[in-house]
This record gives C-alpha cells, structure tokens and sequence, in this order.
C-alpha cells in the first residue's frame, strides 16, 4: 500500500493504492488518525486500491467518526470496484459520503 497526501485549498487529499489489508492498515489509521487531529476536512481517493479488508474498512471507520467528533468533512472519493463492494455488503456505502471524484469532493 502506498499514501500520498496533498493540501488543495486547506482540504488534505490522501491518495491510497495497492492492498489495504492486516498488515498495512496499522500505518493506515496512524496516518488518518494524525490527519484527523489536524481538524481539516479530509478526502480520500480510493481510485487505485486493488484489495481492502475488513481490518482497511476499520481504519476508515475510526477515522470517519473521529471526523464527525471534529466537525470536519471525511470523504471518500473514487471507490475502486473492490472497495465498492466491500463498503456496499457492509452496508458502509450507506454511512460515508461517496463522490464519484476526488475533484468533486474537493470542490464540495
């Protein structure tokens, strides 16, 4: 798994591709984690994840609700078919806010 983050506009945009599974959600969490005490807006783009786990979906989630304790904006962008799928059989699709486009998400 490889994390890019970027600043556009005071919105941080963290790129994720490869596997986000059990042994890579660790630095995951970390990094979205010391994003969220930054108390920006976030939005992640999934476009480029090949495989996520269930251990991947947990660090979203923290993340997510650390958002809402902040009052800040976490959202995700570009969900790779392996994502989608994942978030909609656990019914995550319906918690998240989902953009088709980081760009979107960016300018939202």
């Amino acid at each position: 798994m490889n994390i890019e983050t970027r600043d556009s506009d005071g919105i941080i945009l963290v790129s994720l591709s490869g596997e986000v599974d059990l042994s890579h959600s660790a630095g995951l969490r970390k990094r979205l984690m010391e994003l969220m005490f930054e108390r920006r807006d976030v939005v992640v783009d999934l476009s480029a994840v090949t495989y996520v786990d269930s251990s991947g979906i947990a660090g979203l989630v923290e993340a997510y609700q650390m958002a809402r304790k902040n009052n800040t904006r976490f959202v995700l962008a570009a969900l790779s078919d392996p994502v989608r799928r994942v978030l909609q059989l656990a019914r995550l699709d319906r918690v998240f806010t989902i953009t088709d486009s980081a760009e979107a998400a960016l300018k939202g």
